[in-house]
């Protein structure tokens, strides 16, 4: 199995507008690619700002491409994203998982 990390973050006065944004764009995708395993989205509200943490659990390299294309290290963003984010990683971080609730 693999992890798929991503990190933004928004203003904390849009951080609900923005979980209700997310949970219409990419966490339904992701629900929508063979091969997902699953989601966590983690929020922390620091300095005014609300940081978003989205693990993602993937079968496959194959199922991650499906989702992400063939430059899979590559955030995906939606259309109405640049409304929210504040700060945006451009790039993912992927980590073999070697253990967990279900390994």
């Amino acid at each position: 199995m693999i992890a798929r990390i991503w990190m933004g973050a928004t203003w904390e006065s849009d951080k609900d507008r923005y979980y209700e944004y997310l949970k219409k764009t990419g966490l339904k995708e992701y629900e929508s690619t063979p091969g997902n395993r699953g989601v966590w989205v983690l929020r922390r509200v620091h300095d005014e700002k609300s940081e978003f943490t989205l693990i993602s659990l993937w079968d496959s390299w194959d199922a991650i491409k499906a989702f992400a294309g063939d430059d899979y290290e590559n955030a995906v963003f939606y259309p109405e994203d640049e409304l929210f984010l504040i700060e945006r990683g451009p790039r993912v971080q992927h980590y073999e998982v070697l253990a967990g609730p279900e390994q």
